[in-house]
């Protein structure tokens, strides 16, 4: 019974959550790399699809997944735009962190943009860090990209070899994952969330803000 109820949560995360698929994404960047496994076990009070009112409700739908609630941030390396590495625990420095994993060509991922800069100037002051980590392979445009954004002060860092994704197991954009200052998992959500809304902000109060 549990086996049917993990592969019908399994198929209503895939098709419930508005994003981008990363395998289609890296072929139409020329990439060759395969697109991640589908996410761990879900309980199915934990994916309550959401939308939200722009773009006629299709792009802000997202699945909310706590099976990992508990993990500890990843020790993997990434890079500033100008090619400083950094890790999730650096920049987290023992503060609650949002982990935005976007791509260029992500229409959702861009969607969100403009809420997570917000989110990122409100939690600023609470001591929360909020950062958006680029999974474009080609990094070229990214800089030209993003600036041309006018994002106040969300940043962005580059992880063209997928390493988070690949950590984390998903193969659908955007994902963002929340930590608190344990540096410990407390939910992650596949697809888009408009994080200006009630659901993004209660999310956000669940590790300090």
């Amino acid at each position: 019974m549990r086996l049917k109820l993990a592969l019908a949560v399994l198929t209503g995360l895939s098709l419930a959550a508005s994003g981008c698929d990363k395998q289609s994404g890296e072929s139409a960047q020329g990439a060759g790399n395969a697109a991640a496994p589908a996410p761990d076990e879900v309980t199915s009070d934990e994916v309550p699809p959401s939308t939200g009112a722009e773009a006629g409700g299709d792009v802000f739908k997202h699945v909310v997944d706590r099976s990992h609630k508990g993990t500890a941030m990843p020790d993997k390396t990434f890079t500033a735009l100008d090619g400083t590495p950094a890790t999730l625990k650096q920049i987290a420095a023992g503060k609650p962190l949002l982990v935005n994993l976007w791509a260029t060509w992500c229409a959702p991922c861009v969607a969100e943009l403009p809420a997570l800069d917000k989110i990122a100037a409100d939690a600023a002051g609470k001591g929360i860090a909020v950062v958006a980590i680029s999974q474009d392979q080609e990094t070229a445009g990214v800089a030209p990209f993003w600036q041309a954004r006018s994002l106040t002060t969300l940043k962005t860092w580059l992880d063209p070899e997928n390493a988070l994704g690949f950590h984390y197991a998903t193969g659908t954009l955007p994902t963002t994952i929340l930590y608190d200052a344990k540096g410990q998992e407390v939910a992650r959500i596949v697809g888009a969330l408009d994080w200006s809304g009630p659901d993004g902000q209660a999310l956000v109060k669940e590790i300090g803000g």
